[in-house]
């Protein structure tokens, strides 16, 4: 598929529990010139509420099924992996393309993300670069997923 971003909004669902990583990944995205609409949750018990629509989170025009998800692995409440599994299972959410963004490298952890039907596994490291604090090249993984 590829995203018209003349016509429609992407809606991108970041998953992350550290503030610092939040704020580089949405001003990566926000400086990127794609039309697109950030939930973020920071925890995976969130992500599932958001996800199901449940709780602080059932309203459906509020927080509209993602196009995509970004996710880190290491979360508060539920980890990532169980998050991706869980919304995996369920046929309605099975479509959307998750991205995870981790500090991980254990090829354990990578296994597991492309056997639960992850769509991409990038590293963190690949991406923040401490001088700079630029994420650019999450834009175009973003994009190379389709969007």
């Amino acid at each position: 598929m590829v995203w018209d971003k003349e016509k429609k909004r992407i809606k991108i669902l970041l998953v992350e529990d550290l503030e610092e990583h939040v704020l580089l990944i949405k001003n990566t995205l926000e400086h990127s010139g794609l039309k697109k609409r950030i939930w973020v949750c920071g925890d995976g018990e969130a992500a599932l509420d958001y996800l199901y629509n449940r709780g602080d989170y059932a309203s459906k025009e509020k927080y509209p099924k993602p196009d995509i998800i970004v996710l880190d692995l290491r979360l508060p409440k539920l980890d990532g992996l169980e998050v991706l599994k869980r919304m995996k299972s369920k046929e309605s959410l099975k479509d959307i393309p998750v991205v995870v963004l981790t500090v991980s490298d254990e090829t354990e952890d990578i296994r597991s993300v492309y056997n639960v039907e992850g769509t991409g596994y990038l590293l963190k490291s690949a991406f923040i670069v401490e001088k700079s604090k630029k994420m650019e090249g999450l834009l175009d993984a973003i994009l190379s997923f389709g969007y």
